[in-house]
């Protein structure tokens, strides 16, 4: 089915991008990509959730460009144009992790997706690259903050500038990705890495992802004393009291 389609795997949740033949990811789907996060979120046996691209070679292709140029002529294309920054912030705000499973290319708007996840991986055929300043614009969900703070300002600033395109080991060379894992069965293999984290209690995934995210935009002083206030609270929680019971018991 075209659109967002959501299978739950174990721990996992794994939403899966179908727009042929290229994956384009247009407004109205970020709308709906939002709406599935928002009801994953307050599901207590989703630990995790893992994105990914269900066109062959395609994880998502990049911003669907006849919703761009509506916009630019002023316009109302299908959808609004927020969606683009609410939805990739509703990756952060939401409960769970988020992985990107990257099985293709993932230009412009597909990369700017990748980059808002907490962690990507990669298999062998996929790609990233920015593409917008080559077409007179610059990257504009995210791209020229969220990038310098991955990779590192120098990095970022070549890839984004000089539109190349950076294949999966320099991904990982350059800290864009997580790991490189094969194509074959690449859904089972992202699952099969993500274990050690979906196999956490999800109070305290929870915990750990607000702290990691929220922590990292403070001055250190500031996110030292945001870590303890999370530490505390996570063990005064009934989850944690239980958990602590059942070791002694």
């Amino acid at each position: 089915m075209e659109g967002w389609n959501t299978e739950q795997r174990g721990n996992v949740a794994v939403i899966t991008f179908v727009h042929p033949p290229e994956n384009l990811l247009g407004f109205r789907y970020l709308a709906e990509l939002n709406q599935v996060l928002v009801d994953i979120s307050d599901e207590p046996s989703v630990r995790m959730i893992v994105i990914t691209g269900g066109v062959d070679g395609f994880f998502v292709g990049h911003a669907d460009l006849g919703d761009v140029e509506a916009l630019v002529e002023g316009h109302r294309g299908a959808g609004e144009p927020d969606w683009w920054n609410l939805t990739l912030e509703r990756i952060s705000s939401i409960s769970q992790p988020v992985v990107a499973a990257v099985n293709g290319q993932a230009w412009g708007g597909g990369c700017e997706l990748a980059l808002a996840c907490q962690m990507r991986v990669a298999n062998h055929v996929a790609h990233f690259r920015f593409v917008e300043v080559g077409a007179g614009a610059i990257p504009g969900a995210g791209g020229t903050q969220r990038l310098p703070r991955l990779i590192g300002p120098s990095a970022a600033a070549r890839m984004i500038l000089s539109g190349e395109t950076v294949d999966a080991q320099q991904a990982l060379t350059l800290g864009l990705v997580n790991a490189v894992l094969p194509s074959d069965d690449f859904i089972r293999r992202v699952l099969d890495w993500s274990a050690p984290i979906a196999d956490q209690p999800r109070h305290s995934l929870v915990a750990a992802k607000r702290a990691l995210l929220d922590g990292i935009r403070m001055p250190l002083s500031e996110g030292l004393a945001y870590e303890q206030r999370i530490f505390r609270s996570t063990l005064r929680s009934a989850e944690s009291q239980a958990m602590r019971e059942s070791h002694h018991s």
